[in-house]
């Protein structure tokens, strides 16, 4: 579900219903309630990090030595574990802390199983 009419004034404000995160999407999946300046900073590096890729899409193709396209590659990991870390303060700050407050502490399961997937 895309972000836009739909909202509410609140959500246009950074601001979360109490029931955001239990929100489906057409589809039935779980929709995060971040504000619009959180979700255009995670775009953007997701868009600066799509550019990195497609460089290094073409340094392969180019046949550009392994050292320099391996350097490119540890730049967009770290870019990614940037993006993934932001997503995460964001996601613990207001996702989760909701379900907390709510009593549903199955949610300390499932941030864990993300944190132990990511330090992977």
């Amino acid at each position: 579900m895309a972000r836009g009419d739909s909202m509410n004034s609140d959500e246009k404000q950074g601001h979360s219903c109490p029931d955001c995160y239990n929100a489906k999407g057409t589809s039935g999946e779980r929709l995060s309630h971040h504000d619009d300046k959180t979700i255009k900073e995670l775009v953007t590096r997701m868009n600066r990090i799509e550019g990195q890729i497609r460089g290094i899409k073409g340094m392969i193709e180019r046949h550009v030595y392994c050292d320099d396209v391996l350097n490119q590659i540890s730049s967009a990991q770290s870019a990614l574990d940037g993006a993934a870390r932001l997503l995460l303060e964001k996601h613990m700050k207001s996702c989760v802390k909701e379900q907390l407050q709510n009593g549903e502490t199955e949610v300390v399961d499932e941030v864990l199983k993300t944190i132990f997937r990511m330090i992977r």
